[in-house]
């Protein structure tokens, strides 16, 4: 039997060791993919630390996936697809197509998502299986190190602007400039809004006008964002990229009325907003989950077209470990990428 190499975290909160394991043949409507890349979310490690249920051990995680069609299962050709293809799995990694949502269309808040890393084994290793509804088509333009994160951090921040209150010309402001916000200011830019960036520090300025950003907000700078903002003529849209309810909250002052903020960035702690900074200017709070393997497919092109890139550092499967304790540091710049080899 063949085999391949993964790695693996043998425990909640164990350190990634690279092992083999044997190829296993794809099932019914599903693909064995030829891994060639992997993103590095910090979503993960909601996985590696067992926090989410029915989290299983050994664990492969990876939902930034980016690779080839190995060989294709039963019935799998009967949805286009073929050997060779070059595909991504993110984020959503196939739905149930019977649950409440799935039967109105709305897959990616599938009851039974099947997020790869947790519903089956992901994208750190060398190969993977995966269901024929979580491929989404990498452009020829874009290669597997660039399509990976799209998978996750590309379609959230894409999704979360285009399906936003906010046309063009209209002033946007994206919270955080880390994985997903140094995506999210360059989709907001080639979507023509105007652009503020809000991050920590004046030294992330120059870095924020490099991705497009119209303006720069420093956080901890004496003036209080919203009013920061609200100088500026105040914002449609608050994208919130940044895991930290206390920088979340801050912006919301900054809204104009009938303002959206749009949540992406996730953190455990509540946010601080009270029913009266909502109410009487008509602002509206919303979360928003990832995007299915179409809109991760709307997201490549996207990008394709207008020549937007994550910024990844790229590392050897041997290597995952001290890619994902990068990642977990906060230095990464801007997305760790196990690559094959």
């Amino acid at each position: 039997m063949d085999s391949y190499r993964a790695a693996q975290v043998a425990e909640p909160n164990g350190r990634f060791e690279v092992v083999e394991r044997e190829v296993v043949r794809p099932g019914r409507n599903q693909v064995r993919l030829s891994v060639e890349a992997c993103g590095i979310c910090h979503s993960d490690d909601f996985f590696v630390s067992g926090t989410m249920p029915g989290v299983r051990f050994p664990l492969v995680p990876g939902h930034e996936v980016a690779g080839r069609i190995e060989e294709l299962g039963e019935s799998a050709d009967a949805f286009g697809w073929k050997a060779g293809d070059r595909v991504t799995v993110g984020w959503f990694g196939g739905s149930c197509w019977h649950c409440t949502p799935c039967r109105k269309g709305d897959f990616i808040v599938c009851e039974n998502l099947k997020i790869p890393g947790w519903a089956y084994d992901g994208g750190f290793g060398e190969s993977m299986l995966a269901p024929v509804d979580a491929l989404a088509r990498i452009p020829d333009a874009m290669s597997a190190a660039e399509a990976g994160p799209m998978a996750c951090a590309g379609v959230t921040t894409y999704n979360g602007l285009r399906r936003s209150s906010a046309e063009p010309g209209d002033r946007v402001a994206v919270v955080g400039l880390g994985g997903l916000g140094h995506l999210a200011v360059q989709f907001a830019v080639a979507m023509g809004f105007e652009t503020v960036v809000v991050a920590r520090g004046p030294e992330k300025a120059e870095l924020a006008r490099s991705f497009g950003a119209h303006h720069y907000v420093d956080s901890t700078a004496g003036t209080p964002v919203a009013e920061a903002l609200q100088s500026l003529g105040g914002v449609k849209v608050v994208l919130a990229t940044a895991g930290d309810s206390n920088a979340i909250a801050a912006t919301v002052d900054g809204l104009t009325p009938r303002g959206e903020l749009v949540v992406i960035g996730v953190s455990p702690e509540p946010l601080g907003i009270s029913p009266l900074q909502l109410i009487l200017p008509g602002r509206v709070v919303r979360g928003h989950p990832s995007g299915t393997a179409q809109d991760v497919q709307d997201t490549m092109d996207f990008s394709a077209l207008h020549g937007i890139r994550p910024t990844v550092e790229i590392v050897p499967l041997a290597e995952a470990d001290a890619a994902y304790q990068r990642m977990l540091s906060g230095a990464a710049r801007f997305r760790m990428v196990v690559a094959r080899g």
